[in-house]
């Protein structure tokens, strides 16, 4: 896609915001107007539209992120719902922070030191009691795991879980998605958090440009998701760092 617009404005719809391309709404897939309930998202998504193509180069999605998770909300979570919750307790039932090594003895202190707290703060803070174990073998969880992560998963907007859908699986891990949407992380923090075992490697061997390019696609996803959530936050009272 072309840049072809000049203007690009926001206004009020009937249940929120739509981005106006020369006078005319920006479409979803399915044909629709975008619709977006949030001002600060409208706005932010309005924002991408006027800086993106100046270069009269080809529009991508990856250049219009905030707008891709605004209408994967609306299209996909709102229609997918108990089977997006599904997929993140999957990643509950098999959280990366369960998984620990035992050597050599300066990881496995890392770990216990990075990850305890916060399957410590899961168990406090949804009554979910996570056990860990060493290596790559399957490790069951209590009776009751995942329908205790399904009831806190549906205390969720379509809009949080949207963006738990691309944190969860960046980091592996539920438990540090969880924290994210409770705002007692920040981005680079449970970026390094879910990444202990791999920064470790790196430092002891090196590493290459490819591997650097992973990693930093991965920090820019949580950085993303945590803006959205913030965009998406009616209230606005939250100091969300990213």
């Amino acid at each position: 896609m072309k840049r072809i617009w000049k203007s690009v404005d926001t206004i009020e719809a009937t249940n929120g915001f739509n981005v106006l391309l020369d006078g005319k709404p920006i479409k979803k897939p399915s044909g629709t107007p975008l619709t977006i309930p949030f001002s600060a998202l409208a706005e932010a998504v309005a924002e991408e539209w006027r800086g993106a193509g100046l270069d009269g180069g080809d529009i991508k999605p990856d250049d219009l992120p905030l707008t891709r998770m605004a209408t994967t909300a609306i299209d996909r979570v709102a229609t997918s719902y108990n089977e997006i919750i599904d997929q993140l307790v999957s990643y509950g039932l098999n959280d990366a922070l369960c998984y620990r090594t035992e050597t050599p003895a300066s990881l496995a202190a890392l770990e216990q030191s990075q990850w305890q707290p916060w399957l410590t703060w899961a168990a406090e803070t949804y009554g979910v009691v996570l056990n860990t174990g060493f290596g790559i073998t399957p490790i069951a969880q209590p009776p009751g795991t995942a329908e205790t992560f399904s009831a806190a998963l549906r205390a969720f907007d379509i809009y949080e879980l949207t963006a738990l859908g691309v944190a969860v699986p960046a980091m592996g891990s539920l438990v540090l998605g969880l924290a994210l949407t409770a705002h007692r992380l920040d981005a680079q923090t449970a970026f390094d958090i879910s990444h202990i075992e791999e920064k470790f490697q790196v430092e002891r061997w090196g590493t290459d440009d490819l591997a650097e390019e992973r990693r930093l696609a991965i920090l820019t996803d949580l950085q993303l998701c945590v803006r959205f959530m913030a965009l998406c936050d009616q209230k606005n009272n939250h100091d969300i760092k990213i």
